[in-house]
């Protein structure tokens, strides 16, 4: 038992790192990079009130309304899909399959697609390709496993339609689930960087492909680097905060 623990701080510690490195880094005056003196740390908000100059909330901009879309596309596709594979259809190999394949390898024929329809360089190029997930279909599928069948029943018998049934009785019953499913679909999407590097042009950046290029171009600008980072982090940060245990509580269900 001890060792677990020891095990399990030492885990923590390891995780915690990265994070106390960019919040220290974010409020690191410029007189500590200028003198070397890393050991040299006061608090300092300039990094932040640089931001504005740098684009970044351009990025952010784009990558919330992009994700957002995405996200809701997802919800609504995943949770009609999970229902048709509850009621019979059966392609959930096909799915596990789907699951394995990295979204990187994917790039040509996509990049192919968009071309012959005229949608690179556009903001329909950040969404469409992704308003389907297979992870979103796979953790509803189980959360749907859970829900009382007797309420399907029941709602048929009284004349409602599948439609109905699937955004008034079904929805409703999830909204924990959905809500957990909305964070990590947000999460994967948040993070995409090479795919809209390809797909759209520098004006179109979401804040993840910002941050490599910002990372090039100012490669010892640390306190900038440790600000934008920061910023970028936080949606993702507290949606995990707020949702924890939601989350943790759809994988379990998911992978049991």
């Amino acid at each position: 038992m001890i060792a677990l623990r020891v095990i399990t701080a030492l885990f923590c510690v390891f995780v915690a790192v990265p994070l106390l490195w960019l919040v220290w880094a974010a409020f690191l005056p410029a007189e500590a990079i200028v003198q070397a003196n890393l050991a040299t740390f006061g608090f300092s908000l300039q990094n932040f009130l640089d931001l504005p100059d740098s684009g970044l909330f351009r990025a952010l901009g784009i990558s919330l309304l992009a994700t957002g879309l995405v996200v809701a596309g997802q919800l609504g596709f995943g949770l009609g899909a999970a229902y048709a594979i509850r009621t019979g259809l059966r392609v959930q190999a096909v799915i596990l399959a789907l699951l394995a394949l990295p979204t990187e390898l994917l790039l040509v024929p996509l990049y192919r697609q968009l071309g012959t329809l005229s949608l690179l360089d556009t903001l329909s190029a950040l969404i469409l390709p992704f308003l389907a997930s297979p992870l979103v279909v796979f953790l509803l599928v189980q959360s749907l496993r859970r829900v009382p069948w007797e309420l399907v029943e029941a709602a048929r018998l009284d004349g409602a339609n599948e439609l109905t049934i699937a955004t008034r009785i079904i929805a409703p019953v999830l909204r924990p689930d959905l809500l957990a499913t909305g964070v990590l679909a947000f999460a994967a999407h948040w993070n995409l960087v090479l795919y809209p590097r390809v797909m759209v042009s520098e004006d179109l950046w979401t804040v993840q492909a910002f941050l490599v290029d910002l990372l090039r171009s100012r490669p010892f600008d640390w306190g900038l680097l440790g600000a934008a980072a920061l910023v970028a982090s936080l949606p993702i940060i507290v949606l995990f905060v707020i949702f924890e245990k939601r989350i943790i509580r759809v994988f379990e269900s998911g992978f049991r």
